[in-house]
């Protein structure tokens, strides 16, 4: 197949204050409206975005992060070797001018274009590419995601300058996609050679329309518009550099004090809009609302199933249907938020709706529990031989409904006699726990615009880390990957999609709808194919 289309510190952190008075809302794009400060509609140049996110990873290199909160900045410093359109799916040029895929799906051949450079002034070539993908499966289990796309990968040639060939072990369909994410963005040599712990704390160089300028931790990042910049993305509409001269990305944990921040003018943006800041917003038409379904992984409860009770696929599967997945959505998600129809959201390519098996039965939930032995007690929890069905659910709080949906799960199983308590864990000790595996379930999602997520996450070839027992499921993952006729994948992802399903070997809950809440002085800033934010084309009034 061939394509030939055309630490440091910051310097100051924003001091939030709630505002009693909001103003007005309403939904859509904005771009060039009027109704807060007059505009032209014509793009210009200069001024800084500030964004209130809600939490940060507590670490500055995208290869190493996997929270939207903080990528929403880290994205904007590296450049990838191609881009994928969110409206089509399809992989298009960015750092990559042309590339060549053999028909075994082995060997991936790009062509770099030529002038580009990092923002320290090395060369964006050949050797970079190799060199970046040499030095992310170092980093192991702290870049889980880089390392699950590059699964197989056996080297990278550097046949002249401008010429990266990239071959794997065995088939990987899935990596053309992967070439367009963050987490194989490139960065330089000075970074690379940097030990993983020294690239979280020190941050990376890019080659991105934004350098990394400054950060404090858990309070704010900061970019600075990079001048020169001439090599973005074939999807994007401004040539050359970015509008805005400056981008304070601050984090405000409190969603109230973001909603009211937003609408009192102080910032510019926020992230993790809920259904209740929706409302609270709704009250006048200074913000637009925005939404934008993430493909991949559904916020799901993520099972250990080595744990003594989570071994039972009954069990799994009576948790599976007492969850009813239309209250918690219509309770706690913004508007348009749809409840889990699979595994995988309906925005992924080869989804396959499967709905049905999902369906809230509390009635059969019962008769499962009470078949596998588990008897309600006194209290209204089960037990059997004297040990109580109670697990413990880990969750993070960088998203405003990650809290009440699992309030209202808590709810719902203790219904059916299923004990759950809930323990708030520090973001940027999620590598740890999963390696850990001391847990009985976690509350997460992960976004990807490709099916090859479900081998990343759930083959036990790799990291497990829901600890699933070696089975089928592995073989149809790694064939799926292994296949570029789509619809021999199609039905590969089908049996993955209804093995996880059956099983239930993590529970589905909801989609994640990435939901902004931005000034209509702000325009042009828009989702790319993952639900992120790309402000390259972003521009103030």
């Amino acid at each position: 197949m061939r394509s030939t289309p055309r630490s440091g510190r910051a310097r100051g952190s924003l001091a939030i204050t709630f505002a009693a008075a909001l103003v007005l809302t309403a939904c859509g794009s904005g771009d060039g409206a009027t109704s807060d400060g007059a505009t032209d509609g014509i793009a210009r140049p200069g001024g800084t975005l500030t964004f209130a996110v809600g939490s940060y990873a507590g670490c500055v290199d995208p290869h190493q992060v996997g929270s939207n909160d903080t990528i929403y900045s880290l994205r904007q410093i590296v450049d990838s070797l191609t881009d994928q359109d969110p409206a089509t799916g399809k992989i298009v040029p960015w750092l990559a001018e042309s590339w060549e895929v053999s028909p075994d799906a082995k060997t991936f051949t790009f062509r770099l274009r030529p002038g580009v450079t990092f923002s320290d002034g090395t060369p964006v070539d050949a050797r970079a590419v190799k060199d970046n993908f040499d030095a992310a499966l170092k980093l192991g289990a702290k870049a889980s995601l880089a390392t699950g796309y590059l699964s197989g990968y056996v080297a990278t040639e550097v046949r002249d300058d401008l010429t990266a060939v990239v071959s794997f072990g065995q088939p990987n369909a899935q990596f053309l996609q992967a070439t367009s994410t963050f987490s194989l963005g490139l960065v330089a040599g000075t970074s690379v050679r940097k030990t993983p712990d020294q690239r979280c704390t020190d941050g990376v160089v890019g080659s991105g329309p934004f350098v990394l300028d400054g950060y404090l931790a858990n309070q704010s990042i900061t970019l600075v518009k990079r001048k020169g910049y001439n090599w973005g993305s074939s999807l994007w509409r401004k040539p050359g550099e970015a509008y805005l001269d400056r981008v304070l990305f601050t984090v405000v944990p409190e969603a109230g004090v973001r909603t009211g921040s937003l609408a009192s003018g102080q910032v510019d943006a926020i992230g993790s809009v809920s259904l209740a800041d929706e409302a609270a917003l709704g009250a006048g038409g200074g913000v637009d609302l925005r939404a934008r379904a993430n493909p991949g992984v559904v916020f799901n409860l993520g099972l250990n199933n080595s744990g003594p009770a989570l071994r039972d696929v009954a069990v799994r599967q009576a948790i599976q249907v007492a969850l009813d997945r239309r209250q918690i959505v219509d309770t706690v998600y913004p508007t348009g938020s749809k409840p889990a129809t699979s595994i995988l959201a309906h925005t992924t390519p080869y989804y396959r709706d499967l709905g049905a098996q999902l369906t809230f039965d509390q009635a059969r939930a019962k008769s499962l529990l009470d078949a596998a032995g588990w008897r309600v007690g006194g209290d209204g929890i089960r037990t059997r031989d004297g040990a109580r069905l109670s697990l413990s659910v880990g969750w993070f709080a960088n998203a405003a409904t990650n809290q009440p949906s699992l309030e209202l799960i808590q709810q719902q199983l203790r219904a059916v006699g299923v004990e759950i308590t809930l323990k708030e864990l520090q973001l940027a000790k999620i590598a740890q726990v999963q390696q850990a595996g001391d847990f009985d379930a976690l509350w997460g999602n992960i976004t990807r615009a490709d099916p090859d997520i479900l081998r990343a996450t759930y083959s036990t070839g790799l990291a497990n880390v829901y600890r699933l027992a070696p089975g089928p499921l592995d073989a149809v993952l790694t064939e799926q990957a292994a296949t570029v006729d789509q619809a021999k994948r199609q039905a590969l992802v089908d049996q993955a999609q209804e093995l996880i399903v059956r099983d239930a070997y993590v529970i589905p809950v909801v989609e994640l709808t990435t939901a902004l809440g931005v000034s209509k002085k702000v325009h042009d800033l828009g989702f790319e194919a993952s639900s992120r934010i790309q402000l390259h084309d972003t521009w103030k009034s």
